[in-house]
């Protein structure tokens, strides 16, 4: 990368889907502003047993279910490598869907790799830490399950209770911190643990973390070139949370937006003030907020599967009278455990700061997608659902892909397709638009939990063995 590139802010870098010189970033799950969507024409079919279309194949050793991120010619990911096991059990579908821990055994080493994304050559890896994992995973998880970020000068890696670390592009350690044990499990079985997923991302020149679980709830704001703790920001009551959170600025008003259970909200990035909140959605939170067409988005899927279209001017309470707590779920935190919300009085139910809500075809697992004007949400069982992202109106329903596939990867788009992943490795194409048409099916030869990645015509897809570069 040019040394010139380097001195432009950071907020540019940390926006921005290429440079001057033409190279494509994915900077965070999800690519810029967690939006999903390439710039390229990556292709729609490739086989993997002729290699048609496929760049390289690079073995990745461990297990990690975090997606690749890409800054110019470098590809970034994390693993965890289990001493006694080469390829640590898995599950997929509803055999993993029970709940139980994975019992695993034999110490795990926690590592960041960098390849090349031209020749998925192996320029250097590191190992972050060592040790007996302080949490287990679930079944269908793994213990590097957080998608790092970059910004092109630095690599951010978290690791849940085993930490948050820092690297220069050269892969030396620029800090670490240490965030503590970090339990994440359903709120009504406290004694199963799941592991944790929460991705961090970077706002300038800030590393923001939410951490929901059993045990804390909370949102950091660090330094990203100290790793200092700016702010924190209490969520209290909130149950375990894998959402990873997003920064919206429009106007004078910067807010990090966080999913929930009992606390959808969005908090000024400077103060941590609660500007808005929500309650009523699902209880097991996934997906990552997104922000497109003036309006911040969130859904959750587990229990109650609502989708939320929300103004971001809005202040107060906007939860939807209609959304009360049901008597299965748990209770709400007390009132006097509650952040208070003295400069923004809550306004009256069916806020006009919801532009619309659904209470149906919420997203458990994937996180939806946004294009031209329509929202595309496919659960986890591979019902797709696409709306009129600007008032909620139901475009089509379809069944996506072959019976009994599960979703855990999320959607992304570029040059005109819609890409989806089953946790079997079979990769559905789909045109963008109101009408729905398969381009292709796809299959590749292995388990995928991780969302993939575009940098330009390339399709990056993380299999629990392998990384595959599918190229024109």
């Amino acid at each position: 990368m040019p040394r010139d590139l380097l001195l432009v802010s950071f907020a540019a870098l940390a926006l921005s889907t290429s440079s001057a010189s033409g190279e494509h970033h994915w900077p965070q799950f999800r690519g810029p502003r967690a939006s999903g969507i390439g710039s390229g024409h990556p292709p729609t079919h490739w086989d993997v047993t002729t290699g048609e279309h496929v760049a390289w194949k690079t073995a990745i050793a461990g297990l990690g279910h975090s997606a690749p991120i890409v800054w110019g010619d470098r590809v970034y990911l994390t693993t965890a490598v289990n001493a006694e096991a080469e390829h640590p059990e898995v599950a997929t579908g509803w055999s993993g869907g029970s709940g139980e821990s994975a019992v695993d055994t034999g110490s795990w080493t926690w590592q960041v790799w960098c390849l090349h994304l031209n020749t998925g050559r192996v320029l250097w890896k590191r190992d972050a830490h060592s040790g007996k994992p302080q949490i287990q995973r679930h079944l269908k998880a793994s213990h590097a399950n957080c998608t790092p970020v970059t910004n092109g000068k630095f690599i951010v890696a978290f690791f849940g209770s085993e930490g948050l670390y820092c690297y220069d592009r050269e892969g030396q350690l620029v800090w670490q911190r240490d965030l503590g044990k970090l339990h994440s499990g359903p709120y009504d079985a406290v004694e199963l643990e799941w592991g944790f997923a929460s991705s961090p991302i970077l706002h300038e020149d800030r590393v923001i973390v939410q951490c929901d679980c059993l045990n804390v709830h909370f949102v950091a704001v660090l330094d990203l070139r100290t790793g200092k703790e700016i702010l924190r920001i209490p969520r209290p009551g909130e149950v375990a949370t894998w959402s990873t959170p997003t920064v919206i600025s429009t106007g004078k008003r910067r807010q990090i937006v966080c999913n929930g259970f009992h606390n959808m909200a969005g908090y000024d990035l400077d103060t941590g003030s609660r500007l808005w909140h929500l309650s009523g959605g699902g209880d097991v939170p996934v997906p990552t907020p997104l922000f497109a067409n003036g309006l911040i988005y969130i859904t959750n899927g587990h229990g109650r599967s609502p989708t939320f279209a929300i103004h971001p001017h809005a202040t107060g309470d906007l939860t939807p009278l209609a959304l009360a707590p049901l008597p299965s779920e748990s209770p709400q935190p007390p009132p006097e455990t509650q952040p208070t919300d003295d400069a923004n009085p809550p306004q009256p139910q069916d806020s006009p700061a919801l532009a619309w809500w659904q209470a149906r075809d919420g997203a458990y697992m994937p996180t939806p997608l946004i294009k031209d004007k329509l929202l595309y949400t496919c659960n986890d069982n591979g019902r797709l659902t696409v709306r009129n992202a600007l008032n909620g109106d139901l475009i089509y329903r379809q069944r996506i892909g072959k019976g009994g596939r599960n979703y855990s990867a999320s959607a992304v788009a570029a040059g005109g397709h819609v890409f989806f992943v089953s946790e079997r490795g079979e990769v559905t194409v789909i045109k963008e638009g109101r009408q729905f048409e398969e381009v292709a099916v796809n299959h590749l030869d292995e388990i995928v939990m991780a969302t993939p990645a575009i940098a330009g015509d390339r399709l990056l897809i993380r299999g629990v063995r392998h990384l595959y570069c599918l190229a024109p």
